[in-house]
C-alpha cells in the first residue's frame, strides 16, 4: 500500500523519535507543516525522472525525507556533505532494522548507489534557490 507524504512523514518521525534514525533539530512534530513543505522524497523537487522510492521492498523515503531538510536547510559545502553522509547512515540503520539477511547486501548497494548519487551530483539540488 502506497503511504501518502503525510503519513510516510509521520512515520519517519516515529523512527527519528525511537532512535532508529539520525535527523536535524528541526526535523520533529513542531515543524510538521514545514516538513510537508520542503519533503517529497527521493529525488530532487520538481525532478522528471522516476526515482524509485525502494530498496527491494523496503522504503527509502525516511531517509529521503531527512535528507530534504537537511538540503533545504543547508548554507555550506559541509553541510552537503553531513546532509549525504547522514543519508547513507539513516538508510543503512533501515537496513539494519527490516531486512532479512538475504536482503541486506542487496538493499545498501542501492543505499550507497543513491549516496554516490547526491554526493556527485546533487550540488545543482542543494545550491537551488540560495543565494551565495
Amino acid at each position: 500500500m502506497k503511504k501518502t507524504l503525510t503519513e510516510s512523514l509521520i512515520y519517519t518521525l516515529e523512527l527519528v523519535e525511537a532512535g532508529i534514525l539520525s535527523a536535524p533539530e528541526y526535523f520533529n512534530r513542531d515543524n510538521f507543516d514545514e516538513l510537508l513543505k520542503i519533503c517529497n522524497a527521493c529525488g530532487a523537487k520538481g525532478s522528471r525522472l522516476p526515482i524509485p522510492q525502494t530498496a527491494y521492498g523496503m522504503s527509502l523515503k525516511p531517509m529521503c525525507h531527512i535528507h530534504d531538510v537537511r538540503y533545504f536547510k543547508g548554507v555550506t559545502n559541509d553541510d552537503k556533505d553531513v546532509g549525504d553522509r547522514e543519508m547513507r547512515n539513516n538508510g543503512c540503520r533501515l537496513i539494519r532494522a527490516n531486512s532479512v539477511w538475504w536482503l541486506k547486501s542487496l538493499r545498501k548497494a542501492r543505499v550507497q548507489t543513491y549516496y554516490m548519487t547526491v554526493h556527485v551530483f546533487g550540488g545543482e539540488a542543494f545550491w537551488d534557490g540560495k543565494i551565495v
